[in-house]
């Protein structure tokens, strides 16, 4: 008979991870448990599926596949974590990590946020260039997302909010006159998340 007396410990509040990042769930027990009779059960629940994927070592549900792992080197000091890869919004909810010995078994949940919005990062400092010279302008996107799912991205100047350059639906468009054949994106660089755009002077 298998008692529900085993104290396993989780986060203390949700996940909340950006698409496409890896995130590690963590589920541990203070002190290594026996490793003969030890199972270790991952399910992902919600409101109306008390089952609704099955994710744990020796069996794997197909969408988690090559995404989902434990760290085996941990497992024997009652680390039973897992490293969740790619995360998709389909992973958001709530997941109950079960660990089971051979004379007890316990629970804990872990909820996964996926966050709606992106990491877009760009200089810290300002950039001085005199009147003539070329700049470039800095900023990335998580460099996860594909061009094509990514709806628009601009370049304005903030006093007068004059559009300088724009991304939208996987193509560079016209913009201010003013800015015609000067600003340009690296667009071999678009693929890896870098948005920057270079800007020729103008004497």
């Amino acid at each position: 008979m298998i008692c529900e007396g085993l104290l396993v410990r989780g986060p203390s509040g949700p996940l909340v991870v950006p698409l496409g990042f890896s995130v590690v769930l963590p589920c541990y027990v203070d002190e290594p448990l026996p490793m003969e009779g030890l199972e270790v059960e991952w399910r992902k629940t919600d409101s109306t599926t008390l089952v609704h994927l099955l994710i744990y070592a020796e069996a794997q549900q197909q969408n988690y596949h090559d995404r989902a792992n434990f760290f085996t080197d941990q497992i024997q000091h009652g680390n039973f974590s897992l490293r969740l890869d790619n995360l998709t919004a389909e992973d958001e909810g709530f997941y109950k990590c079960k660990v089971y010995t051979e004379q007890n078994a316990g629970e804990t949940f872990v909820e996964i946020k996926v966050a709606d919005y992106l990491l877009v990062s760009g200089l810290d400092e300002s950039i001085s260039a005199s009147v003539g010279e070329d700049v470039t302008l800095n900023c990335s996107v998580d460099s996860h997302i594909p061009p094509e799912h990514i709806e628009e991205v601009s370049w304005r100047k903030t006093n007068g909010n004059i559009i300088i350059l724009v991304f939208e639906k996987n193509k560079t468009l016209p913009a201010d006159e003013q800015y015609k054949d000067r600003a340009d994106f690296f667009t071999t660089e678009i693929p890896k998340g870098n948005f920057s755009q270079t800007e020729e002077g103008q004497n």
